[in-house]
C-alpha cells in the first residue's frame, strides 16, 4: 500500500465534530475534486441515524454469500482482515463490497462488528446488508448498508484491502472516510490536515444567513444582503485554500 500522512487522534476528533454535509462543504473550496465526486451515493444509507459522525480509514475486502467458499471456514476472512489493521494508517472503518447480484444475505451481525470494534475499528460500511441491528447499535458501532436481510447465507471474504466500488465510488484501502445519517464522504489526503478547520469557517460564514433569518421583520432585500455577504466570505476562504499551492 502507498504510504499515507496519518492524521493525530486529535485532528480525527476535530473532523468528528462535524457533519457529514458541512465536511463536503468544506472540502468543495479547496477544489482539488470535481464537486459531483468522492462521496457515496444514496443506495447506502446510515443504520443508526441518531449515531454521532464516523471517522477512520478504509479497510476494504470484497465478499460473498450466494454460495460457499471453494475451501475452508467461511469466517476465516475476519482473521486476515484483523491481520490488516496495523496497514491502515488509523482506525479502520471496514468496507465492503458485495460481489453477488442480486444481495443474497446479510454481510455482518453482532459477532462481526463486536469483532472489529474490540480491535479498533470505528464503523462498517457495505454495498450489501446487515442483520443483528438492534444489537449493533447497541454495541454504539456506526453501520452504513444498502439494506437489511435476516440470514447469513455462505457470507466469505474474497480479497481484504483491495480497491472496491460501494456506493458509486471506489474506494482504496488507506481512503479517510467520513460518514452520519447524511452520508459518507471521502477526505483527499492532501488536505486532510486543514478540513477541520475550514469547516469552522464555513459554519461561521453561514451563520451570516441563518441569523438574518431570525430577524422579526425579514424582507428579500435584507436576505439578499445576508446571502451576499454569506457568499463573500466564501469566496475569501476559496481564494485563500487555492492560492496556498501557487
Amino acid at each position: 500500500m502507498t504510504t499515507i500522512p496519518q492524521l493525530s487522534a486529535d485532528a480525527l476528533q476535530a473532523l468528528a465534530k462535524y457533519d457529514t454535509p458541512t465536511i463536503c462543504n468544506a472540502i468543495e473550496l479547496f477544489d482539488v475534486l470535481p464537486r459531483n465526486s468522492g462521496y457515496m451515493n444514496g443506495s447506502i444509507k446510515a443504520c443508526f441515524p441518531k449515531m454521532p459522525p464516523m471517522i477512520g480509514y478504509a479497510l476494504t475486502t470484497t465478499f460473498r454469500s450466494m454460495s460457499p467458499p471453494r475451501g475452508g471456514d467461511v469466517y476465516a476472512g475476519i482473521d486476515q482482515q484483523l491481520s490488516k489493521f496495523t496497514e491502515i494508517p488509523g482506525p479502520p472503518v471496514i468496507v465492503f463490497q458485495d460481489l453477488d447480484e442480486p444481495v443474497a444475505a446479510a454481510t455482518f451481525g453482532e459477532v462481526m462488528c463486536s469483532t472489529y470494534k474490540t480491535f479498533g475499528a470505528k464503523g462498517i460500511v457495505t454495498s450489501g446488508a446487515g442483520r443483528d441491528l438492534d444489537q449493533v447499535e447497541a454495541l454504539g458501532f456506526p453501520a452504513f448498508t444498502g439494506g437489511s436481510i435476516c440470514s447469513h447465507g455462505y457470507c466469505h471474504m474474497i480479497s481484504v484491502n483491495v480497491p472496491v466500488t460501494v456506493g458509486g465510488i471506489c474506494i482504496y484501502p488507506g481512503d479517510l472516510l467520513h460518514g452520519d445519517l447524511n452520508g459518507l464522504t471521502t477526505i483527499p489526503h492532501t488536505i486532510a490536515s486543514e478540513v477541520a478547520d475550514v469547516c469552522h469557517e464555513v459554519m461561521v460564514a453561514e451563520q451570516i444567513v441563518l441569523d438574518y433569518l431570525k430577524d422579526p421583520n425579514p424582507n428579500v432585500k435584507g436576505f439578499a444582503e445576508a446571502r451576499k455577504a454569506c457568499g463573500a466570505q466564501f469566496g475569501e476562504i476559496s481564494k485563500r485554500l487555492k492560492g496556498r499551492s501557487r
